[in-house]
């Protein structure tokens, strides 16, 4: 079983994974290509969303 922490990732840790800078996140979560949700006004990133995303990314490299 996986707790809350690992399910939702913050920010820096997204950025730590893509290896991106904080504007480049950002703005994939404005433009809606990484879904994201905000609890209590904190930016949260589901994991599996990024995961979603670099499947869709690796897609569209093939």
């Amino acid at each position: 079983m996986t707790t809350a922490s690992s399910e939702l990732l913050t920010v820096p840790e997204v950025m730590a994974r893509l290896k991106l800078g904080r504007t480049k996140v950002y703005d994939l979560i404005r433009t809606r290509r990484l879904v994201s949700i905000k609890v209590d006004g904190c930016r949260r990133i589901p994991d599996t969303a990024l995961r979603a995303f670099i499947r869709g990314q690796m897609g569209e490299a093939a």
